[in-house]
């Protein structure tokens, strides 16, 4: 298994500086309500693409629309890290990332929606979010619900779908699909088999998971922004999530057998690395 202890330590050791640097500056921005509250997490993001080796390939064009809604597939925690240095947005969390140790203050810090997902509960969720794009806050939902092993994309709950039934400032909300895929590590294509060292899902053990995660090389990961679209062209919020997943999950299994898909142009691989 690829590693390196002296890596992990390294890498850990910048990350927990560079976090602990940046957040009283985020704590003062979100307490007073400043703009900065937007800008600092990008920032922090990308600094942390950085220092835990990750090379972030960008293609397609993202949506300049506020509010937008941007819909993704969900690998691993990594993932809050890659869109978080991309989109300047607020995640859409379950309710239970709200009481985790430490990362559920950060997620509280980047201004998450917390949400319930069980069924019969997704009303209250549904105006949460509502009222967030009303707003002009741009949203990243993960609609499959977990996390998945990297190798294929779940099924999307439909259920939150309806929020794009809004029509905030009169308009119609604009949803963009974007895949994520982890596909090389150190230049070379990513096996099947090391894909469970980067994916975090079912019951894994994080702080292991991470750690051992952190002592890999180089990873590169693509994010494709596929072209933007609203309910009005699907009808209802069901035909709006099986669009979304099949070009999600068509985009996920080219990109991790090494085949981009036609159409998404090039735009910036490696940037945000």
């Amino acid at each position: 298994m690829p590693g390196s202890f002296t890596r992990s330590f390294r890498r850990s050791a910048a990350y927990i500086l560079w976090t602990f640097a940046l957040l009283p500056a985020q704590i003062v921005a979100v307490a007073l309500q400043l703009g900065l509250a937007e800008r600092i997490p990008r920032f922090y993001h990308r600094g942390v693409c950085r220092f835990i080796g990750l090379d972030v390939a960008r293609r397609g064009e993202m949506s300049p629309r506020r509010p937008t809604l941007f819909v993704c597939n969900h690998t691993s925690y990594l993932d809050i890290t890659v869109l978080g240095g991309l989109i300047t947005g607020c995640f859409v969390a379950k309710r239970e990332v709200a009481d985790w140790p430490f990362y559920g203050l950060l997620a509280k810090l980047q201004r998450s929606v917390f949400v319930t997902r069980r069924r019969g509960k997704t009303g209250g969720a549904r105006d949460e979010l509502a009222g967030r794009l009303d707003a002009g806050d741009n949203l990243i939902l993960f609609p499959e619900g977990t996390s998945n092993d990297g190798n294929r994309v779940l099924p999307f709950k439909s259920a939150l779908f309806s929020v794009a039934e809004r029509r905030p400032h009169d308009a119609p909300l604009t949803v963009q699909p974007v895949s994520i895929a982890y596909s090389k590590l150190d230049g070379q294509p990513m096996p099947r088999h090391l894909r469970p060292l980067v994916a975090w899902y079912g019951d894994m053990e994080l702080v292991g998971h991470l750690w051992r995660l952190l002592g890999l090389g180089t990873l590169t990961v693509e994010v494709t922004f596929h072209p933007p679209v609203t309910i009005e062209a699907f009808g209802t919020r069901k035909a709006l999530a099986t669009h979304c997943h099949a070009t999600i999950a068509a985009a996920v299994s080219a990109a991790v057998h090494g085949t981009p898909p036609a159409g998404a142009g090039a735009g910036g691989a490696g940037v945000e690395g």
